[in-house]
């Protein structure tokens, strides 16, 4: 989808540098990815707590390398 959109220059600066972007297209897309990304690990932790698990169950044994 095409957009024209009024972006802080200071951010683009400031994101360009800790990313591996090399376009303001690329560095738009990967920064909506990491907010959706971000967003849906919040919505795990709204379910912690919650999960019970059976009295056998043994989550040492489903690592790797044990």
């Amino acid at each position: 989808m095409r957009t024209n959109i009024d972006i802080n220059d200071n951010l683009i600066k400031e994101a360009f540098k800790i990313s591996s972007a090399s376009t303001k297209k690329e560095l738009v897309n990967l920064a909506l990815k990491e907010f959706i990304d971000s967003h849906n690990k919040k919505n795990l932790l709204d379910i912690q707590g919650k999960i019970e698990f059976h009295d056998n169950y043994d989550y040492k044994r489903m690592r790797v390398g044990t």
